[in-house]
């Protein structure tokens, strides 16, 4: 005897099972059976062959208890949890969803893999809402290179395998484009003109650039009094600002951090993604970080940059006659001491032979740049002469003129010092 299969009808089939009977025995017609179904007149003779056919039983769906063709496999499910848990933690649903197709090969959609780590009790990590109040977005500039962001972010970039770095970066408004980037221990001058100079080499020279208020950026003297504007004073600038002025790049210094909420949002996503990229090839110092980071900003230039609205762009070309080596520099002005020497850094230098070299006069005021490298220089008329470092000229040594000798004090029975007697000569 064979063993029936019992199926359990759900509600909308019992419905249909007695709408069929009602039907069946005259109670109501094919048009009142469409009307109470929410079918046409032709799938309810449909639902009616199949009922006389095969009874109830009929009318329930035909994979019901059956396993789907296109059904993951409980060892796939296992090995996307197992590969979280071990390699991928910490990374978002979408993210590691590109990981799983670049690194191990298997194609999931992204709800496929929340699904399973939901399933094996594994909780990505929520989206980090901003707790400050919303802004209104400011829209993308039209044009590449009408404006750059530039920011650092301090982060534990290695996790428990390296120091804590900073990420110095700067990207264009208008594509989302990271332009360049690069790690060091602190927030710096030097990280900053880094990618900078990164960004100039490959692109040329944008309109404008937004930055934060850092001193960095501006100098603490950079306010004027009413008498200092009178006299026409100029607003001292920071070595960077300098940069700036000597490059035509406006400088725009932002009052809160919404107001460049694109690199605001890049820190976000690299303290997302990043960390697990570093993670994953094993980056335990700063000189692999900065590395392997131009391949990583490669990767993420194809994931998020856009096209900007118009094709045309803004960016100038980088000017030969200016290297950027003598750009990004630390500057201060020093009086030329007796034999064209200076002081710098409480070392002293003189300028290396060249031919033209011009010669300073004592006490002359001139322009001292350091650069990147830790060469220094005379900028002079838009030229830069070498130095070298020198030994101080020994100061003359000053002939002290001979005093006379002080007043000799006689003794106390110093003949000096008796009275006269005075004698008379007697008749």
């Amino acid at each position: 005897m064979d063993k029936k299969e019992h199926i359990t009808l759900t509600r909308d089939e019992l419905k249909r099972a007695m709408v069929m009977d009602k039907w069946i025995s005259g109670h109501m017609s094919e048009t009142d059976v469409a009307s109470a179904l929410g079918i046409s007149v032709r799938q309810a003779y449909r639902l009616k062959a199949k009922y006389v056919h095969g009874g109830a039983q009929a009318l329930a769906h035909q994979n019901r208890g059956r396993k789907p063709v296109h059904a993951l496999s409980d060892e796939l499910k296992q090995q996307v949890a197992d590969l979280y848990r071990e390699q991928y933690h910490g990374s978002n649903g979408v993210h590691y969803t590109e990981l799983l197709h670049e690194r191990e090969n298997i194609k999931l959609s992204v709800s496929s893999v929340r699904r399973i780590l939901i399933q094996y009790g594994i909780h990505l990590p929520r989206t980090r809402r901003s707790s400050v109040k919303a802004h209104r977005p400011r829209a993308r500039k039209p044009q590449a290179g009408m404006l750059w962001q530039i920011d650092s972010s301090p982060y534990a970039w290695l996790e428990d395998r390296g120091p804590m770095l900073t990420l110095h970066g700067v990207i264009d408004d208008a594509t989302g484009e990271v332009l360049g980037a690069v790690f060091r221990p602190t927030e710096t001058f030097e990280g900053y003109a880094a990618v900078m100079m990164q960004a100039l080499r490959r692109k040329g020279v944008p309109m404008a650039l937004y930055s934060d208020r850092h001193t960095i950026f501006r100098s603490p003297k950079e306010e004027l009094t009413l008498e200092q504007e009178l006299a026409g004073e100029t607003k001292p600038l920071s070595n960077f600002g300098k940069a700036m002025a000597d490059l035509g790049i406006v400088h725009v210094k932002a009052l809160t951090p919404q107001a460049k909420g694109r690199i605001e949002r890049l820190w976000q996503t690299f303290q997302d993604r990043l960390v697990i990229e570093l993670r994953l090839l094993g980056v335990s110092t700063e000189q692999e970080a900065n590395r392997v980071l131009p391949d990583l900003l490669r990767k993420h230039n194809r994931r998020f940059a856009v096209k900007p609205q118009q094709a045309e762009s803004a960016y100038r070309p980088l000017p030969r006659e200016l290297p950027l080596g003598h750009v990004f520099t630390w500057r201060e002005k020093r009086k030329m001491g007796s034999g064209q020497t200076f002081s710098w850094n409480g070392k002293c230098y003189t300028p290396k032979p060249a031919k033209g070299l011009p010669l300073w006069e004592p006490k002359a005021v001139v322009e001292i740049r350091e650069t990147m490298k830790g060469e220094v220089l005379i900028w002079h008329n838009g030229q830069a002469w070498s130095c070298m470092e020198t030994t101080r000229a020994p100061k003359p040594v000053e002939i002290k003129k001979s005093e006379p000798a002080p007043p000799r004090k006689p003794a106390a029975d110093h003949p000096w010092k008796k009275g006269f007697r005075k004698t008379t000569n007697s008749a």
